[in-house]
């Protein structure tokens, strides 16, 4: 299968992430300005139809660039956008979990990005333990929830996402409306979202990883260090990183990938992953 669903559109199963466009840390204009377009720009070209952005990628950067670099969208490009976090001046991430505030970020992204409609906005979730709903933290979810499908029902986004969530958020939110897609952290050496992506196969709804190869935030990285990725990497004469995303792109049919870069030589690379076979027996 080399395509699955993000609500109403069909999209490529590996789509490109604007996480890596701004400066250092997510914060600030890109190193390189006319790299940034020029990754956006290649990576349409080579068939992208999947552009997962923020509106504290920067925050304004990436979809400033996203803007600059694409305007007007083509059709069937698909870009999704999530809420509930904001940058302060000093360049912390800071939640913004009530109503209001996700209602106020879902007109900022359409502002920013200069469009009508979102194919999807992924609500990010900010509850402590992320395992747990407690009864604040249910009320919470609920009045974040009546946000997110009034913005639906007037237009403004085409699916409601979630982001970070246990199963029991899931479940919870499925109990009330449809869910299109949902964002977890999920790599080759952290499966510990994996009862998420059990219900979302189950329901038929895109899982879409987040850091699909290790932290950038981390100093050592132990996705591409891993020594079996490595090996296969060695004997299919490909590199570690393409070896990762084709595993997870094996796990199941509505894993929808999004790695970021800001190089137009690693967005190739990146996006010639979905022809590979792994070795028989490979493990990581």
């Amino acid at each position: 299968m080399t395509t699955f669903h993000i609500g109403s559109y069909t999209v490529k199963r590996v789509g490109f992430g604007a996480m890596q466009l701004p400066g250092p840390g997510v914060s600030g204009p890109p190193r390189d300005h006319d790299q940034a377009i020029a990754v956006l720009k290649r990576a349409v070209e080579l068939g992208v139809d999947h552009i997962d952005t923020a509106q504290f990628y920067g925050p304004d950067v990436a979809n400033e660039l996203i803007r600059e670099a694409l305007h007007p969208y083509p059709e069937n490009l698909a870009l999704v956008s999530k809420v509930g976090a904001r940058r302060d001046g000093e360049g912390n991430w800071n939640a913004a979990q009530e109503p209001d505030e996700l209602r106020a970020d879902i007109e900022e992204n359409l502002r920013t990005l200069q469009t009508d409609r979102l194919a999807a906005v992924n609500l990010r979730i900010h509850s402590g333990d992320p395992n747990s709903v407690g009864p604040v933290q249910r009320d919470l979810f609920d009045r974040q929830l009546t946000a997110m499908i009034a913005a639906r029902d007037e237009g403004l986004i085409g699916g409601i996402g979630l982001s970070s969530v246990s199963v029991e958020h899931l479940k919870i939110a499925l109990d009330r409306t449809e869910i299109v897609t949902v964002q977890n952290a999920y790599n080759l050496v952290d499966t510990s979202s994996q009862p998420v992506l059990d219900l979302t196969t189950e329901h038929g709804i895109s899982f879409v990883p987040f850091f699909p190869l290790g932290s950038g935030f981390s100093a050592d990285n132990p996705v591409l260090g891993n020594p079996a990725v490595k090996q296969a990497a060695a004997d299919l004469g490909r590199t570690p990183a393409q070896i990762a995303l084709a595993w997870t792109l094996s796990v199941a049919p509505n894993v929808l990938l999004i790695p970021g870069t800001s190089s137009v030589a690693h967005l190739e690379e990146n996006l010639a992953v979905d022809d590979i076979e792994l070795p028989a027996g490979f493990a990581p």
